[in-house]
């Protein structure tokens, strides 16, 4: 059982994915900080000085001025701003994939187009489109050679 295994996790694929697992996570850190340290100040500027961090609702009812006042006390919050930053993470990331996708694509080689081979004929008498292996045209009845 543990030579299948070590066969199973030695194949290419699972190198590749894992590999490709590492690397996603990485971008996702990039694309995070990215999101919080790039693209939401400018966003929160202009909205008016809004953090979304502290963008929250206590279930509870009570009012707390952050999100780390309300942690503090043990008070159950909805964190909606960090949900909007996630979205935007989330968005960022699909684009970014998509538009890498694409790329890949327009890398790998078409596919050679063969011509199919031709499957009717025109009747040299009438002209009318007759099957490739006929040796008397249906609509004039003349013989084909």
């Amino acid at each position: 059982m543990l030579k299948e295994f070590k066969e199973f996790a030695m194949r290419g694929n699972v190198i590749d994915l894992a590999i490709g697992v590492i690397i996603g996570g990485a971008f996702g850190k990039i694309i995070s900080s990215f999101v919080a340290d790039v693209l939401m100040p400018p966003i929160s500027l202009l909205l008016g000085k809004v953090n979304f961090a502290d963008m929250f609702i206590t279930l509870s009812g009570e009012k707390f001025t952050t999100l780390e006042a309300a942690k503090a006390a043990g008070a159950v919050t909805l964190n909606y701003g960090a949900f909007i930053s996630t979205v935007i993470d989330f968005l960022i990331v699909a684009f970014v994939i998509f538009l890498v996708i694409k790329q890949i694509n327009k890398m790998k080689p078409k596919p050679a187009v063969v011509p199919a081979e031709p499957t009717a004929k025109d009747c040299p008498y009438c002209f009318t489109a007759i099957p490739i292996k006929a040796t008397r045209c249906p609509h004039c009845t003349s013989e084909l050679k």
